[in-house]
């Protein structure tokens, strides 16, 4: 056994490997690595890595979904102490987002053609990896659905003084405001193709204040419907007092929950065939 999967369920060391794709460390877990299955692309919040969240992935795997997930930059197995401040977010993002395609096309080598169902592909994150995530939705892509939590799409929400709460700490501005306008989803969703995408979030969040959230969720719906797109494909599930760190950090007594909803979308979007019954 791998020894960064030491503390790993049996379950899911069993069907866990690890792999560079890119440049990029990552986790892949597989539901049996012989048949091919719909994939999920994670990316983790600041300052922990990949291996954090085992029980997301065995969900997954037991669900059918294979797991490919991976260190965010200065994470994990290419820790850096700068980039774990909170200061370097959108450094953080910044660096990510070429990097999300630089993985997709590492993992069409044929080696994982085999065992992976690039037609039934997702994309998420959490908190930082979540911004990196709803970034990249707004350029074209190939991706069936998305789901995020403890995030927003709407960074200069987020990072500047408002009615929104932002422009607090620990979200101090690095760079210019253009660089800030140029990460921010919000700023871009006319090139977002609507898709099915799941947001979980804390409404007593004290990171991510959850007006920026239920703002950007509310845009994204009239998205959605200028587009003559169903804006109900974009949505939210909340939880309020959830005991997590800084109502941040997971959802707590509600982890269960979330977790449950978050699998029971991917099933729907990754696993079922718009033929199969609902």
């Amino acid at each position: 056994m791998i020894e960064r999967f030491a503390q790993f369920p049996k379950a899911l060391a069993d069907r866990t490997r690890r792999a560079t794709l890119a440049g990029v460390p990552a986790l892949i877990a597989h539901p049996d690595w012989k048949s091919r299955a719909p994939v999920m692309l994670w990316m983790h919040g600041r300052t922990v890595s990949k291996e954090l969240d085992p029980g997301r992935y065995l969900r997954w795997i037991r669900a059918g979904i294979a797991a490919v997930a991976l260190d965010l930059p200065g994470h994990g197995e290419r820790f850096d102490a700068e980039l774990q401040k909170p200061e370097r977010v959108l450094d953080i993002v910044a660096r990510m987002l070429p990097e999300i395609d630089l993985v997709v096309d590492a993992l069409a080598d044929p080696a994982w053609h085999d065992i992976l169902d690039f037609d039934r592909m997702g994309l998420g994150g959490m908190s930082a990896g979540g911004m990196a995530a709803l970034r990249r939705l707004c350029e074209g892509h190939d991706f069936a659905c998305a789901a995020v939590e403890c995030t927003t799409g709407w960074l200069e929400g987020l990072f500047l003084p408002g009615e929104a709460g932002g422009g607090r700490p620990p979200w101090n501005l690095s760079g210019d405001l253009q660089r800030l306008k140029d990460l921010d989803p919000m700023s871009h969703l006319p090139g977002w193709n609507p898709l099915p995408v799941l947001l979980l979030s804390t409404q007593t969040d004290r990171l991510v204040p959850f007006a920026t959230v239920t703002r950007f969720v509310d845009r994204l719906r009239e998205h959605y419907a200028a587009k003559g797109a169903d804006p109900s494909l974009a949505e939210l599930q909340s939880w309020r007092d959830t005991g997590a760190p800084e109502e941040h950090a997971g959802f707590g007594r509600f982890g269960n929950d979330a977790k449950n909803a978050q699998v029971e979308f991917l099933r729907a979007h990754l696993v079922r065939r718009p033929t199969d019954p609902a």
